[in-house]
């Protein structure tokens, strides 16, 4: 992919999942939330310029007065040197992830699988259960996922009248993001992450999305299997560094 293709899917992805502050520093967002997920309350480069010594201090301040350790999300964006600069300040390297892009296709949207177009309370408690997300952070969380500024998909798969898993599609200029999809323990194994993948992706497709994109931790093995299935394929990769405490 080139920058600017890589760029387009960064926007998309911020976009889809919202910070409730943001700072623009030398052409990185500093991102902020409640301490509610990485991508939410990390620094991320989309056109940096200023100087990374300069921007890495910026950083520290900012999230030192929220009261969050410093983490900044490295895309290829990203200058080249940060990474090895960060290190040698002492960041360690955490969750090495896949962005992994599809065409969207035509996908069936399974009968046991309920689109909504806002977040219900069920599907809040349920997805914010499924991740496991502290009781201390159910507001931010909530907050994320309500703050979304463009259409989505928030989905509930059911089976035997239980709810088995949720997931969320976010749809913006001609790109569908797929996120949070998760399966509960009990039901694993049995086609469902599929079956709700096409059906986010399905919906995406019929609102004009041709592309659709996920982004996948480089350990999980099961999920990639399942998304190179279908048609899913490596884009490009990020990582993310954190100051030590």
């Amino acid at each position: 992919m080139t920058a600017l293709d890589v760029r387009a899917l960064e926007e998309r992805a911020l976009n889809a999942w919202p910070a409730q502050q943001t700072l623009t520093v030398g052409g990185w967002l500093f991102r902020s939330a409640g301490g509610c997920t990485k991508r939410a309350n990390s620094a991320n480069a989309l056109a940096p310029w200023a100087n990374f010594e300069t921007v890495r201090r910026e950083a520290e301040a900012f999230y030192a007065s929220k009261g969050l350790p410093t983490i900044f999300r490295l895309s290829p964006l990203a200058p080249a040197d940060c990474d090895a600069a960060l290190e040698a300040a002492g960041y360690r390297e955490l969750e090495p992830s896949l962005v992994m892009v599809a065409p969207s296709g035509r996908h069936d949207i399974a009968p046991e699988v309920a689109l909504e177009s806002a977040p219900s309370r069920e599907w809040l408690e349920g997805i914010a259960a499924a991740n496991e997300v502290p009781p201390a952070l159910r507001h931010a969380h909530d907050a994320i996922v309500q703050g979304i500024a463009v259409p989505a998909a928030y989905a509930t798969l059911r089976r035997d009248g239980q709810a088995a898993g949720f997931g969320l599609a976010v749809r913006e200029r001609g790109a569908v993001g797929l996120f949070d999809i998760v399966v509960l323990p009990a039901w694993r194994g049995h086609g469902l992450g599929r079956m709700m993948t096409q059906a986010l992706m399905g919906w995406g497709q019929a609102g004009g999305a041709s592309v659709s994109y996920l982004q996948v931790h480089e350990s999980n093995n099961v999920a990639i299997s399942l998304y190179e299935r279908l048609g899913f394929r490596e884009a490009y990769r990020y990582h993310y560094r954190m100051a030590l405490a």
